[in-house]
């Protein structure tokens, strides 16, 4: 899958919990000139704001559990109506309904989907990965404490950066299983329709960026 495309393109995001998915969204959306969707930042946020969407998902968020694919997809769905280009999503679809879902959307108004991606990495990278990560509430920049600036500070927007509520080890393994049991699938779903390009997510994020740019999603030349 190479060479440039002169449409928006619209790419998905698959993966496990820690494999990258926010970073590697933002870095393609920002290469590409796209609109991007972290599902989890979305729902975070919406919990922490104690909106009708983040009550009935605080619960279920909290046992490492996905929300019900009817819950996911109208939400979606009104993120997706309001966008007028192309775009990246993190963490949608989940599951089959969802790429489902997603297939009738797109078939409905003229539009296609060009790129899968999946971001594979074993399962200690991903705990060790986790234990180590911080979220920006501002911003939603989530990374290593490493990355951080003074005391703490997001990198991006020098706003206090914190745990995740939702990072424990028993939570993240749940989450992780869930992945596996409804999403991983849908690496199968994408392969058959000639549109998924895997990753090795356990490299550095710099070289997971230039694997993506250079043999997934390549900039166009100007």
């Amino acid at each position: 899958m190479t060479g440039s495309i002169a449409r928006p393109l619209r790419i998905i995001l698959l993966g496990p919990p820690a494999s990258g998915k926010g970073t590697q969204g933002r870095r393609l959306a920002t290469a590409h000139g796209l609109a991007c969707l972290s599902t989890g930042a979305l729902l975070r946020e919406q919990v922490e704001n104690a909106t009708v969407l983040g009550k009935l998902a605080e619960p279920i968020l909290a046992r490492g559990e996905y929300l019900p694919d009817e819950l996911m997809c109208r939400n979606i769905g009104d993120w997706l109506s309001r966008q007028t280009g192309g775009w990246v999503l993190d963490g949608f679809p989940r599951s089959e309904p969802q790429a489902r879902f997603l297939d009738a959307w797109l078939v409905d108004r003229g539009l296609k989907l060009d790129f899968a991606i999946s971001l594979e990495a074993p399962f200690e990278v991903l705990l060790s990965r986790m234990r180590d990560r911080l979220e920006c509430s501002e911003c939603r920049w989530s990374g290593q404490i490493r990355q951080t600036t003074g005391d703490c500070q997001c990198p991006e927007c020098g706003s206090p950066v914190e745990s995740r509520p939702d990072d424990s080890e028993e939570n993240f393994t749940n989450r992780h299983q869930e992945f596996l049991r409804l999403t991983r699938p849908l690496i199968d779903y994408y392969q058959e329709r000639n549109l998924l390009c895997s990753c090795d997510a356990s490299a550095p994020r710099d070289a997971v960026t230039a694997q993506l740019l250079s043999r997934c999603i390549p900039v166009p030349e100007d």
